[in-house]
């Protein structure tokens, strides 16, 4: 009777949204159209020849159908057909402002598409190039509109030739501009390359002292060749013609006379004279170069004492010299910020705050040094046996972060030429729990710096030390599963006693247009296992060295993580998410620390699950007290597969496919299923579907995702093993609630 029950709660929620979808794709999309006029239903580019990339065309599209939800269904527009036609009502005015106008067929936009895109194919070589318009007229009023690009031949260059009517930089292009033959004989006539050698050769000029000079001084000449598929090129570099004359001049080429600072309170400069010049690429006697004016505003707005840098030339008159004046306007100092938190762990309410003091300028060298107090509260229920139901938590953490390299080992060219900070902190945290206290101290150096260019950032840890103090467990706890003789839990025991950790680390991502991915790997305790091998000190019962009568933790750890977003039109994207990570303790450790373990399930991994409540393996968690350890493994994969798009106003939707799963490397007695073994490791990959809101603030985003398990590879039947099939919302579903996008 019950599963009745279940399965026509089921079919009614499905039969639901079927109805309300089918209810706003029958409304008339077309009662808003006058007489006479037609609704643009679908745009589509077609070529005669193949191998043209009709995404690059897209763009010339001025007038395109209305908006698509998921690249299929036209809601927006159905809800604006749901409106009735009188304004002054309530309702009528909000499907309007929620939905979305029909798009009408303006025959004028039609015209002028096809002339911009006859335009680019002829800027692409195409000079030949037509562009034919069909339009296919549908049921109930509707339009297809299709653009059939024509582009015929494709024609080359011929030969190139370089009109320089200013002698003294016709003199110096020899040396300063060595590869000026950028366009070659043979290749594809393109105007985008053409503007592209304008742009060089006014930057190698703007960097050679030539200080007004813009690229509206250089021209081209294009004269195509009779009876070939075949263009002669002239590029025309004109004299310097002053601001109300008519007569024209050779352009000048200035050298920095003098570099001088303003700003600061009371005309006291922020900075002391070593960062100024740490920071200031523009040197006296040099030619002026726009290359180092950007660096110069890029080095100065890194820094953190500084709010804005405005940077002017003043020319010295009848000379070639330029004055430059830096004038920097300072931060505020100090800071002091409030931040008051409200916790839910596992439906435990709690309450944290937190207090930070914030110093940008403590050396005058924009050094920012911070000190962040925090406290929590929280309220546990559900424990037995435990004199206190409650937690607590304080902490304090302290950084110093200087704004560049601080290496004896690196020369000083190297750091001004890396954006870089170098970041000192330690901090300690108490928690006191019902069934434990724990205190933590760490400390750590890391360096971080970006390559601009390659658009890479990398992060090292020089050493970043860890101790974990056990202060006291409760009796209840160490009797219920440390000392139980029946559950000698390897991986608890391990994780709740006192543990040292010293590692180091590297880390380096790439992010550019379409195409994002993380690599990391950090290693600990082998520089103190070649000590204690070298010291030849004593283990102890359990086989581990200690130090200063703590154990040491070690292992190596590998992270890899890669998104690649493809969008398909304005308003929808797909994006594709591998991660892979691998740890392993060896040495001094059969167990990696709990803080370094990998978890899967939650608004980040396998949606269908919840936090840590997924592995590893075909492990099923049945303790729910321990469950928080049990669950956790040595290796993860994660796949992600995920439809974004736009629906109205801030909001977001998405509908998304995730699959993976974690594991043990080592066999351990409280985790069967959950060892990773090359033959049967895809057969425990779960799987999970489902979807998302979000809402886009720009600044931040709050997302909404509501998963289902299809594959579940902890099951004791058959029905568990696949809830795509027979799906149940009180096992099968899990909602998530989270600050930014999955990945």
């Amino acid at each position: 009777m019950k599963v009745a029950n279940r399965s026509s709660k089921q079919f009614f929620i499905i039969s639901a949204v079927f109805g309300l979808s089918g209810c706003l794709a029958g409304c008339s999309v077309t009662k808003f159209l006058p007489e006479n006029e037609y609704l643009l239903n679908k745009v589509k580019l077609e070529s005669e020849d193949k191998s043209l990339d009709l995404s690059a065309y897209e763009p010339y599209i001025r007038q395109k159908g209305n908006t698509k939800w998921f690249s299929s269904f036209r809601i927006p527009l159905a809800t604006y057909s749901l409106a009735g036609k009188d304004s002054t009502k309530w309702i009528n005015k909000t499907l309007k402002n929620i939905g979305e106008k029909p798009a009408i067929l303006d025959t004028t936009l039609t015209h002028s598409t096809r002339t911009d895109l006859q335009t680019a194919l002829q800027n692409a070589g195409y000079l030949d190039a037509t562009v034919d318009t069909k339009a296919n007229i549908v049921k109930k009023r509707k339009v297809n509109i299709t653009y059939i690009l024509k582009p015929g031949p494709l024609y080359h260059i011929n030969n190139v030739a370089y009109d320089i009517k200013d002698d003294s930089i016709a003199a110096k292009m020899e040396h300063i501009y060595p590869k000026r033959m950028w366009l070659k004989k043979g290749m594809p006539f393109n105007v985008a390359q053409l503007d592209a050698e304008r742009k060089r050769i006014t930057s190698v000029l703007t960097d050679n002292g030539y200080f007004h000079f813009h690229k509206d001084f250089i021209s081209f000449t294009a004269d195509s060749v009779k009876g070939e598929k075949l263009v002669n090129i002239a590029l025309h570099l004109d004299k310097f013609r002053p601001a109300n004359s008519t007569c024209d001049t050779l352009h000048t080429s200035y050298t920095i006379g003098s570099v001088n600072f303003t700003g600061g309170n009371n005309g006291k400069l922020p900075l002391r004279k070593g960062t100024l010049a740490e920071n200031t690429w523009i040197e006296e006697g040099k030619p002026f170069c726009s290359t180092d004016l950007k660096r110069t505003y890029n080095s100065f707005g890194k820094l953190q004492a500084i709010r804005y840098t405005n940077i002017q030339f003043t020319e010295r008159p009848d000379t070639n010299l330029l004055d430059c004046n830096i004038h920097i306007s300072p931060n505020k100092p100090n800071s002091i910020s409030f931040q008051p938190e409200g916790t839910n762990t596992a439906g435990d309410l709690g309450a944290a705050a937190s207090l930070t003091y914030e110093n940008r300028n403590l050396f005058h060298g924009s050094e920012v040094f911070s000190v962040k107090l925090r406290g929590a509260f929280e309220a546990i229920t559900g424990l037995e046996g435990y004199q206190n139901q409650n937690y607590m938590e304080y902490g304090v953490e302290s950084k110093l972060i200087f704004p560049s390299f601080v290496c004896p080992f690196l020369s000083n060219d190297f750091k001004r030429r890396s954006s870089a900070t170098s970041e000192f902190s330690v901090s300690y945290n108490l928690q006191n729990r019902p069934e434990f206290h724990r205190r933590v101290f760490s400390g750590g150096l890391r360096y971080r710096w970006t390559d601009t260019k390659k658009r890479h950032s990398y992060k090292i840890d020089v050493i970043d030390l860890n101790y974990v103090y056990m202060p006291w467990i409760s009796p209840t706890f160490k009797k219920d599963y440390l000392d139980n003789a029946d559950n000698r839990n390897v991986i608890l025991r391990y994780n709740y006693e006192d543990l040292f950790i010293m590692k180091i680390g590297f880390g380096m991502a790439y992010n550019h247009r379409n195409n994002a991915f993380k690599i990391s790997c950090e290693t600990a305790g082998n520089l103190l296992n070649g000590i204690s091998h070298a010291a030849k000190l004593s283990k102890n019962t359990s086989g581990h060295y200690k130090l200063f009568n703590i154990a040491y933790a070690q292992y190596a750890k590998f992270d890899f993580d890669y998104t690649r977003m493809i969008p398909l039109d304005n308003n929808n994207q797909l994006t594709l998410h591998a991660a892979l990570g691998v740890a392993y303790p060896y040495g001094n450790s059969t167990v990696l620390p709990f803080e370094k373990r990998y978890f899967s399930g939650g608004a980040n991994s396998v949606r269908g699950w919840s936090v840590r409540g997924l592995g590893p393996g075909s492990f099923k968690g049945k303790d729910g007290a321990i469950d928080f350890i049990n669950q956790t493994g040595d290796m993860k994969l994660d796949m992600n597969m995920e439809f974004r798009t736009f629906l109205f106003w801030k909001f977001y939707g998405a509908a998304f496919v995730d699959a993976g799963n974690i594991w043990t490397l080592r066999k351990y007695d409280e985790q069967p299923g959950g060892q990773f073994k090359l033959d049967s490791f895809y057969k425990q990959i779960a799987v999970a579907y489902g979807l998302g809101l979000r809402l886009n603030f720009s600044y931040f985003i709050l997302r909404f995702d509501m998963g289902m398990k299809a594959i579940n590879p902890a099951y004791e039947t058959k029905e568990e093993h696949y809830p795509i099939v027979n799906p149940r919302l009180s096992r099968d579903f899990a909602f998530h609630f989270a600050v930014g996008l999955p990945f």
